[in-house]
């Protein structure tokens, strides 16, 4: 082969890996939205200081309509408390509930309950939404809400085929300024 083709391969080679490589933007379901949210986030944190608390809530009808809210407080950028309640209807008339499991970590006992939703920011939870629970997968459907003031209330993901409390992600009721 002569050797001026060489070249000409090269180039031929750099423009095929060029233009099948793929943005890191498709591989995000809601993309647009989710900027968007992450930008209502970002002028909330500005305005508060970096100091909010968030609520995250589940709810399970396959386990006899319970149910469960984290709440954590963010002081300065920085989880400070985290606080979880679980309770289950016991009167489906009155939905009477009772209490389950109740219980408040302050800053010196953070992590030291395992139930409740993991210790994390809202910096860290936009984190997440970004790196798992918006990924486009062939499996599941993708779900992106943003109620709270323009910013995230839910995000995740559900196998398709999946009939009861398959839910992979987040739900946040609420999003306020300490």
């Amino acid at each position: 082969m002569k050797l001026y083709l060489y070249p000409f391969f090269l180039i031929l080679a750099g423009l095929l890996f060029v233009s099948c490589k793929k943005s890191k933007d498709d591989d995000i379901a809601y993309y647009k939205e989710f900027t968007n949210s992450y930008r209502a986030f970002d002028d909330f944190k500005a305005s508060s200081g970096n100091s909010y608390s968030f609520t995250v809530v589940t709810a399970s009808w396959a386990w006899g309509r319970s149910g469960t809210e984290t709440t954590i407080k963010v002081k300065d950028g920085k989880a400070i408390e985290r606080s979880y309640v679980s309770k289950r209807v016991v009167n489906y008339t009155t939905n009477e509930e009772v209490i389950l499991e109740q219980w408040t970590e302050d800053e010196a006992s953070l992590r030291s309950h395992q139930s409740g939703f993991t210790l994390f920011t809202l910096d860290e939870v936009y984190q997440k939404a970004k790196t798992d629970w918006l990924l486009k997968r062939n499996d599941t459907d993708t779900y992106f809400e943003a109620g709270n003031n323009g910013m995230l209330s839910n995000c995740g993901y559900v196998p398709r085929g999946c009939t009861d409390d398959c839910f992979t992600g987040i739900t946040i009721s609420a999003i306020v300024k300490l």
